[in-house]
């Protein structure tokens, strides 16, 4: 049997953006065994979906833990180079599908396209390869409308984190109308999620209680989704669930919603001069300071008012 091994040993939201590329290798490949190289928790919520066979568990640029014979074909779905390059070079595949990077010695590929959405870049490089792929390919089955909002406060970093006291806000705004507010995070968050649930005795703190699998059917059969730049987001948009995104160092150009622009409002205001934004920096980007309160809440009503109505 062909085996063909894929590497994005990334986050959340990096797989998530990477599954219309992951689709089409499997259409590229049909009678192939497709090895998904990537954290063993996200890789296997994307085989749970088909969407890999297996699951090499790897992290960021860890050495490959790779046995028995080379794979047929290696797809650097990670970045350009040269580490991941190298990386699966050192496996020794037969064919090895990548943009181009003269300095891990791979030219057979296209170049890298700096400024394309992120969905769209692994879409081209498997599209060059032969596969056939599209954002639609995005769209993960599973959405059921209930009556709840999930609100992620947190993110990878400070600069794409929303101050506490403005998640807090909002959260006691929707809540003191009535909606059912739920608060997720990763257990490192789990300071940041308690002040956002105190600021009103209706909302909800689920920070640190469910699975990968468990909080996506928590986003997936959510009313409404309210978050940063950060792979929640990508959930939403993979169920289809409508969100209000909050965005800051990154253009939602780049990172944003691929597909359904009705369902999701994006918040990011760039002024003409401001420096370039830093997605790892400590500090909250001055994009993301700009967005106020108040707005945040009108963009979240008006979504659930359209939600109900379709």
């Amino acid at each position: 049997m062909t085996t063909v091994l894929a590497l994005r040993a990334l986050g959340l939201g990096d797989a998530l953006t990477g599954i219309p590329a992951l689709r089409g290798l499997r259409r590229a490949h049909p009678d192939a065994r497709l090895v998904l190289a990537a954290p063993a928790g996200v890789g296997g919520f994307l085989a749970s979906f088909g969407i890999a066979d297996e699951v090499l568990d790897t992290a960021g640029l860890q050495p490959l833990r790779w046995t028995g014979e080379p794979p047929d074909v290696a797809v650097n779905l990670h970045g350009r180079g040269p580490q991941s390059q190298r990386l699966l070079q050192q496996v020794r595949p037969r064919r090895t599908v990548a943009f181009a990077c003269p300095e891990a010695g791979h030219r057979d590929g296209p170049p890298w396209p700096i400024h394309a959405h992120e969905v769209d870049r692994w879409c081209g490089l498997v599209q060059w390869a032969g596969g056939d792929c599209s954002p639609d390919d995005l769209r993960l089955p599973g959405r059921r409308e209930e009556s709840h909002v999930v609100l992620h406060p947190g993110a990878a970093s400070g600069s794409r984190r929303w101050p506490v006291d403005r998640w807090a806000a909002v959260a006691a705004g929707l809540a003191g109308r009535g909606r059912e507010v739920v608060v997720t995070g990763v257990p490192a968050e789990a300071d940041l999620c308690a002040r956002v649930a105190a600021a009103h005795p209706g909302v909800r703190n689920a920070c640190g209680a469910s699975s990968l699998a468990e909080l996506a059917d928590l986003v997936a059969s959510a009313a409404l989704v309210l978050c940063g730049d950060t792979g929640i987001a990508h959930v939403a948009t993979a169920f289809g669930t409508p969100s209000v995104l909050l965005f800051g160092p990154v253009s939602p150009d780049h990172w944003g919603p691929r597909i359904d622009a009705d369902r999701h409002r994006v918040l990011w205001h760039p002024h003409v001069g401001d420096p370039a934004g830093d997605p790892h920096a400590d500090r909250t980007d001055l994009r993301l300071v700009r967005v106020q309160v108040d707005e945040v809440l009108a963009a979240a009503e008006a979504q659930l008012a359209v939600a109900s109505v379709g």
